[in-house]
């Protein structure tokens, strides 16, 4: 599956980090996991840290797919709002939802800490209403956020004009976010978790999988098997092919990057990623190189070459979005690129076994747009789940939900 387009930064700025073997022999282990981007990365290291004996393989060179083009906001706030997610669910279970991954947040940080260059720092996020009608939806946003403890402001219009020279009727300021470089902190997870001896193998293909009720044989097309008690497929969006269920919807975003802009110029910027509550939404970080990120323009795209054919053109709108925001910056893209991503019906994540492959198949779809937070909190939720433990969000964020 062709997940991006153009040149996304990270693979353009950090190269081919590291070349690991392709698997060429049988091999056993508790937990195969299946895919070498961020998701398969994080389930990785959290399986491995707990003394499970793992396998990973990816189809292509490490942090191929999807990652090299992720924009990397993290963020706890999900695409469908606390108080839509209440309508649905319940007020416990949509706080349950936000509050973990407002905990994720630290814990992603905790794991990059140990790691040079992977530019994982803290920020606080602008949530600005794009239209005057969508200030009253805000408002009630930030009422039930602040009434739950989360550590948001309310900014009104003076206060969003002079804070941070935008105009728009109101604002929610968060004070937890953070940004990383996905592609770097990928590989220096598995570079790491494959010198402490777990088996890490790119460039190979998972052809079959057979699950019985005591463990998974794996094959590529060369024949090579895997036997497991668990498999975890962690293949991102490409993931749905392995399901007859549609759980998601595939879809185009596109993004470029700036060069290097002087701090004095990008002022609040510097520490603060910026969206809007349009939908789709404009949104924007900065990196510690103090380049500006920008993305957006989603659309239904899902063919490759329609979505390569788009790319300038989203390009130059993003940029003249963000130029009348913030007219006196020098918003010079140096790369620009698009890239898939999938939309679940209400912005959950699915983490867990289906009933197509019974349990000991387990899907990582860290579907939505703080997907690298969903899946910090997917591998301590798939451990509690390999480990026969309960986990309060076993049911949000399963497959169940969709029955």
């Amino acid at each position: 599956m062709d997940l991006k387009s153009g040149y996304p930064f990270w693979a353009v700025r950090n190269g081919l980090m590291h070349a690991f073997p392709p698997l060429r022999e049988d091999v056993n282990c508790d937990v195969l996991v299946v895919g070498g981007g961020i998701s398969g990365a994080l389930i990785a290291n959290e399986l491995c840290a707990h003394g499970h004996d793992v396998a990973l393989i990816e189809q292509r060179d490490i942090g191929w797919g999807s990652t090299a083009a992720s924009t990397a906001l993290l963020q706890y706030e999900i695409d469908t709002h606390l108080i839509d997610l209440a309508q649905q669910y319940g007020e416990e279970a949509a706080v349950l939802a936000y509050r973990a991954c407002a905990e994720a947040i630290p814990a992603l940080r905790a794991v990059a800490s140990g790691f040079r260059g992977v530019d994982c720092h803290p920020m606080q996020s602008l949530y600005y209403a794009s239209k005057r009608r969508h200030r009253a939806v805000l408002q009630d946003e930030y009422a039930l956020r602040r009434r739950h403890g989360f550590d948001v402001r309310w900014l009104d219009a003076d206060a969003v004009r002079e804070d941070y020279g935008i105009q728009a009727p109101g604002a929610i300021l968060s004070a937890l976010a953070a940004r990383v470089d996905p592609y770097q902190l990928t590989y220096r997870l598995l570079m790491r978790l494959a010198k402490a001896g777990c088996a890490v193998h790119d460039r190979t293909v998972l052809h079959t999988l057979q699950p019985t009720a005591r463990g998974v044989t794996a094959t590529t097309p060369e024949g090579v098997r895997i036997r497991s008690r668990h498999v975890v497929l962690a293949t991102g969006y490409a993931g749905q092919h392995w399901l007859k269920q549609r759980v998601a919807r595939n879809r185009s975003s596109y993004a470029f990057i700036t060069d290097p802009i002087d701090t004095a110029l990008l002022g609040p910027l510097t520490d603060t990623m910026v969206w809007e509550s349009a939908r789709p939404y404009l949104y924007m970080r900065s990196t510690g190189d103090h380049r500006l990120l920008v993305g957006g323009e989603d659309d239904t795209v899902d063919i490759p070459a329609r979505r390569d054919a788009r790319v300038a053109g989203k390009t130059g709108t993003l940029l003249k979005q963000v130029a009348r925001l913030f007219p006196h910056l020098p918003l010079q893209p140096a790369f620009s690129w698009g890239g898939t991503f999938a939309e679940t019906h209400d912005g959950l994540p699915f983490f867990g076994p289906h009933p197509q492959w019974g349990p000991r198949v387990l899907f990582a779809m860290a579907y939505g747009g703080n997907g690298i937070t969903y899946s910090m909190i997917g591998a301590g939720l798939l451990r509690a789940r390999i480990e026969r433990r309960r986990h309060p969000l076993a049911a949000l964020f399963g497959f169940q939900r969709l029955v």
